[in-house]
């Protein structure tokens, strides 16, 4: 195999061993630094994955991440953020990660190359027409990851590579191609390190964006989150009081009303006839808050109480 940029050997790593340990931790630093920098480049392919996820999201469909190694876990961590966050269903995202559940445990080097099992994995999740995939994959040639993404394209899903080397097979087989070209590692080829901090923040971008387009976030408030703790319920009426201008009290009895559901307590606050009413303006607005408090406000028949927008 050629070597890759994240293979190669970082321009400050000579000598690494026996540097003063602050003069090592400045280096692995200001490679980290160096890495997100090179999610700067990547804007335009991350808007345009995010409209397609939230279109095939919008409709009905899955969203998909299959990856191996350092890059499942980055794939797993947004993953599993996004019911908590933004509300999206649980059984509408699948986490297609090398080696399965045994991956959790031990992250083993072997299972990334199990092409068969990645097909079966794409199968075993139902991903078809309708629906998205992401892979992600630092060097852009791990199997398991390439395999996915030509599974999930051969039937029908939309696919979009992620990967950190110009060129590599995944960028090359995905319908979306999100290159982030990061600098070589300081410990060359431990892409757990800048690779893996790109990526964490291409898909931090990726899903808040989707979120956005989806109506899950009104000026910088998560409005369609799960609030299922003590510290959600009470961000959840934080958020109701800081967008209706109603005290912190009166925000958490609209949220009991409204069964818990933020953009729902916002419309009641501004004045929606009921929990229903106030539903019924959203499904009409696309789920968006604020054209739904805007259709409320100028609705002739009714004195509703003045809303902060």
């Amino acid at each position: 195999m050629a070597e890759t940029r994240t293979e190669a050997l970082h321009r400050n790593a000579e000598g690494l061993d026996i540097q003063a340990p602050e003069t090592i931790l400045v280096s692995l630093a200001d490679a980290q630094i160096e890495a997100a920098k090179a999610v700067r480049n990547a804007i335009p392919a991350i808007a345009k994955a995010a409209g397609i996820i939230a279109g095939r999201l919008n409709s009905g469909g899955k969203l998909a991440y299959a990856a191996a190694g350092s890059s499942g876990l980055m794939a797993l961590a947004d993953a599993l953020e996004l019911p908590g966050t933004f509300g999206i269903r649980r059984d509408r995202i699948a986490i297609l990660i090398a080696g399965g559940d045994d991956a959790f445990r031990t992250l083993a080097g072997g299972p990334e190359d199990d092409t068969e099992e990645a097909a079966a994995a794409v199968a075993k999740a139902g991903i078809g027409a309708g629906d998205c995939l992401i892979a992600l994959s630092a060097s852009g040639t791990t199997p398991y990851a390439v395999r996915a993404i030509e599974e999930a394209a051969r039937l029908g899903a939309a696919t979009i590579g992620i990967a950190n080397n110009r060129d590599s097979a995944l960028l090359r087989q995905a319908e979306t191609a999100i290159l982030l070209e990061t600098p070589p590692e300081v410990i060359a080829g431990s892409t757990r390190m800048g690779a893996g901090t790109a990526q964490k923040i291409a898909l931090n971008m990726l899903s808040t964006l989707t979120a956005v387009h989806l109506g899950h976030v009104h000026d910088g408030y998560m409005v369609n989150l799960m609030a299922d703790n003590i510290k959600l319920r009470d961000r959840a009426a934080r958020i109701v009081a800081a967008i209706s201008g109603r005290d912190r009290d009166e925000a958490a009895l609209l949220l009991e009303k409204s069964g818990g559901a933020v953009k729902t307590a916002i419309l009641l606050a501004a004045g929606a006839d009921s929990a229903d009413a106030a539903q019924k303006i959203l499904e009409e607005a696309g789920q968006k808050l604020r054209p739904a408090l805007s259709a409320l406000e100028h609705d002739p028949g009714k004195d509703h109480a003045r809303t902060k927008k």
